[in-house]
């Protein structure tokens, strides 16, 4: 079964409806980068929010080491996510989970980095450019995905109801993780959109 994470979650009725969709996972943003960044506060309303069995996972994008140390203590994450330029060596030093995002927008050559994250539970393939936040809403070639999997991958960018069926029968996913092609606005999820997001992604596991 294709896991389903939707990222960028900023309010509690939000995240409770996707669990009720049954979605594996919600993304909490910390990084200042991003329209959809939540503060400690508001991210512990969302985590107390959610039944058992739906994972939580923190991102951050080039941060200071100070904050990952704060969201583990005071949110309590089930898994960090690292979209910059960090090493596998500082993602590691937490000693916490963490899936490292590899930046698609350069296809191929965005994929060779992926033997540079040894510690990395799982690597999350984007449709940005290198240096560029996600959340972008831009899709990559899914071909890419290679046949052989070290690690379990995550696609994202540019995913949405319309899309991502054809996106899992084409690559195959561990999981897919979408956050501006289910909102009305960064950070404000449109129900209708993540109900048929989740129907999608489940009509292909039926085939």
């Amino acid at each position: 079964m294709t896991r389903i994470k939707c990222c960028g979650m900023t309010r509690v009725d939000d995240a409770v409806l996707a669990a009720r969709l049954g979605v594996d996972a919600i993304g909490l943003v910390f990084t200042a980068r991003s329209r959809r960044q939540v503060g400690l506060a508001q991210a512990r309303d969302i985590v107390e929010s959610l039944p058992p069995f739906v994972a939580t996972v923190a991102l951050f994008m080039d941060d200071e080491a100070s904050l990952v140390e704060r969201v583990l203590e005071q949110v309590r994450p089930s898994l960090l996510q690292f979209h910059g330029e960090e090493t596998d060596p500082w993602c590691a030093q937490f000693g916490h989970p963490f899936l490292k995002a590899l930046a698609m927008g350069e296809g191929a050559a965005g994929l060779s980095r992926r033997h540079d994250y040894p510690h990395a539970v799982g690597l999350l393939l984007d449709g940005h450019a290198r240096g560029e936040a996600g959340g972008s809403g831009k899709a990559f070639d899914w071909s890419l995905l290679p046949p052989v999997r070290e690690k379990p991958l995550i696609v994202a960018g540019g995913l949405g109801p319309g899309n991502v069926a054809e996106a899992v029968r084409m690559a195959r996913p561990w999981a897919v993780d979408v956050a501006s092609g289910v909102e009305s606005a960064p950070g404000i999820k449109d129900p209708a959109r993540l109900e048929a997001f989740v129907r999608a992604v489940r009509a292909v596991d039926a085939e």
